[in-house]
């Protein structure tokens, strides 16, 4: 079954973005005469039902690829502004959430087929497991790891949505940021997010890990995804007292300022540099 763009709005903030769904709470009937006790086969089976790793699984592959989306979006981007083109960033912000989502339409019908979901059962199923979070850490790993992906494309706050406790707020008033702040804070950011992914693939050769091998590389890429933007957020947060909400909107803000451009564009290419030097391979 393909889900609507609005049951693709729910799991990640509501109605307003991303949600996904899976179907084998229930098989369907294959005969109208069933008997009380075939009824109670079709619900109570446990090979039937959605399972955590059912969630995990889905949301991991949803979100490698879609990850590929957004490295291509960027692209795309810098090929515009290289150009001499300047978009302004509220449409910016529009057009890259625009892609996104026509992109993770287009995708999520062979993810689901793939796992023989459908939209509508998955998403319960997430919310339910989302509600007993300490029980099921890996899908509040997965569900949030995607979160943050589409935070990072759209701006918008939803790491943390639910239905019941809505999103998580964010702890004080909106910081904004100046453009010398901003190169402080950048820097910090991107150096101890490279660290931290360079000691992650460090770790996976250690215990003999071909970074090389596809299935390796994306486990690396989920591991690195959450990993190391924790400690970087959480390093933003403990020495400049910024949160990851006010960093971006600085980002938009001056993105346009020569120097900020300049050294975000530098930060970037010191960090792919690191990284193809720790063997990790670029997507």
């Amino acid at each position: 079954m393909t889900s609507s763009p609005t049951t693709l709005a729910a799991v990640a903030a509501g109605c307003t973005l991303l949600a996904y769904g899976a179907s084998r709470l229930t098989k369907k009937a294959t005969s109208t005469d069933l008997a009380l006790t075939d009824l109670d086969d079709e619900i109570f089976s446990e090979e039937d039902c959605i399972s955590a790793d059912d969630v995990v699984a889905i949301f991991d592959k949803l979100f490698l690829t879609m990850q590929n989306v957004v490295v291509q979006l960027s692209q795309q981007v810098q090929q515009i502004q290289m150009s001499g083109q300047m978009i302004p960033e509220a449409q910016l912000r529009q057009l890259l959430k625009a892609e996104f989502e026509r992109a993770l339409v287009a995708c999520q019908a062979q993810v689901f087929e793939e796992n023989d979901v459908d939209a509508d059962c998955l998403e319960e199923a997430t919310w339910e497991f989302m509600e007993e979070e300490e029980k099921y850490p890996k899908v509040k790993r997965a569900v949030e790891r995607f979160q943050k992906l589409y935070e990072s494309i759209s701006g918008e706050e939803v790491v943390g949505w639910t239905p019941n406790k809505g999103k998580t707020p964010t702890a004080g008033a909106k910081k904004e940021l100046s453009a010398e702040e901003l190169i402080k804070a950048a820097t910090l950011y991107f150096e101890t997010l490279t660290e931290k992914m360079v000691e992650i693939a460090k770790e996976y050769k250690a215990a003999g890990k071909d970074l090389k091998d596809p299935k390796v590389s994306q486990q690396y890429q989920m591991e690195a995804s959450s990993d190391a933007n924790d400690v970087a957020e959480e390093k933003l947060k403990s020495e400049m007292d910024i949160v990851m909400s006010d960093f971006r909107a600085a980002v938009d803000k001056h993105s346009r300022v020569p120097a900020v451009g300049q050294t975000l564009g530098m930060l970037q290419i010191k960090q792919q540099q690191e990284l193809m030097a720790a063997g990790v391979p670029m997507m």
